[in-house]
């Protein structure tokens, strides 16, 4: 196999960047992680031309310098180098995929924050206990925006982006579904219980492109108003989209919900990604035998 002609590091991650844009159709918030992982990556062989022999010992040293930073964080620019790599290895620049050769250090699975069923009941009951009392038209409105956003992401399992770029056109009141363009630009449909459904009721005659309305809601402000309804509502941890989306899934799998369908409704590529919400399923366990085996009763 005859390699292309070498390019420098620059100018083949804007060729990759391109790909995952116009072929992969990668969201804006994936492009600009790529990007930055991958300028650090080569922050100083940038300006000079692709050497297959030496591609490997650039990738390690890169990964080498990331030692210090957290598993998360290290594990996406490790994926941001292996998706780069298969590209160089499938576009002719690379004789053989190195990936295999990538790998990073492997740490404990952290668990997914988040809260009780009590606490996500505490919540909505706090948001609507205040949008009811208040008089204040322009307040009013904001107090209805903070409850259907914690509806659509506790309710739904929505990601924040997601629920910040809900369309109106994508409710499907006859069905009790909203159409969602998530990760990597892949549609799915997300079944609504019927008080998500009736929340979001009031928006469908407003002719606006976002249930928002003509602007889509901006993520960071709608970190800081679930971090705000957390405190008013007393729990203790600091509350966040992520917390509420991670209690749905394990609220759902905790009443009998599978995994396969629970990676449907959250929009996982792989099931992989679903299975950390396992571990409730295990505490479970341990808690009804406690509970119901006569062994558990037996006096020392």
């Amino acid at each position: 196999m005859a390699l292309k002609t070498a390019l420098k590091y620059e100018e083949l991650t804007c060729l990759f960047l391109k790909h995952l844009e116009l072929v992969e159709s990668a969201s804006v918030h994936t492009l600009r992680a790529y990007q930055s992982d991958l300028l650090q990556a080569f922050e100083k062989v940038g300006g000079a031309s692709f050497e297959p022999k030496k591609y490997l010992e650039i990738c390690r040293a890169a990964l080498t310098s990331w030692a210090k930073l957290s598993q998360n964080s290290r594990n996406r620019k490790l994926g941001s180098l292996k998706s780069f790599t298969g590209y160089l290895f499938e576009h002719d620049y690379l004789r053989e995929d190195l990936r295999v050769f990538l790998q990073g250090p492997k740490g404990q699975q952290k668990i997914p924050h988040f809260i009780s069923v009590d606490e996500a009941l505490s919540l909505l009951r706090q948001l609507k206990a205040e949008y009811e009392a208040c008089e204040a038209q322009k307040v009013k409105a904001q107090f209805y925006r903070d409850y259907l956003l914690v509806l659509l992401l506790y309710g739904g399992g929505l990601r924040v982006s997601e629920a910040c770029e809900l369309k109106t056109k994508n409710i499907q009141f006859d069905k009790n579904m909203i159409r969602i363009r998530g990760k990597g630009n892949k549609e799915r449909l997300v079944a609504l219980s019927p008080i998500v459904m009736n929340a979001l009721k009031p928006l469908a005659f407003e002719h606006t492109l976002y249930i928002w309305g003509d602007e889509a809601f901006s993520t960071r402000k709608a970190y800081d108003r679930v971090k705000y309804w957390g405190v008013r509502a007393g729990i203790t941890t600091p509350l966040h989209p992520h917390a509420l989306r991670h209690s749905f899934a394990t609220h759902l799998l905790s009443s009998g919900a599978n995994l396969r369908s629970l990676q449907e409704l959250l929009g996982h590529t792989s099931l992989t990604a679903t299975q950390k919400y396992t571990h409730l399923a295990t505490h479970q366990i341990a808690e009804m035998m406690e509970k119901h085996h006569p062994l558990a009763h037996l006096k020392k």
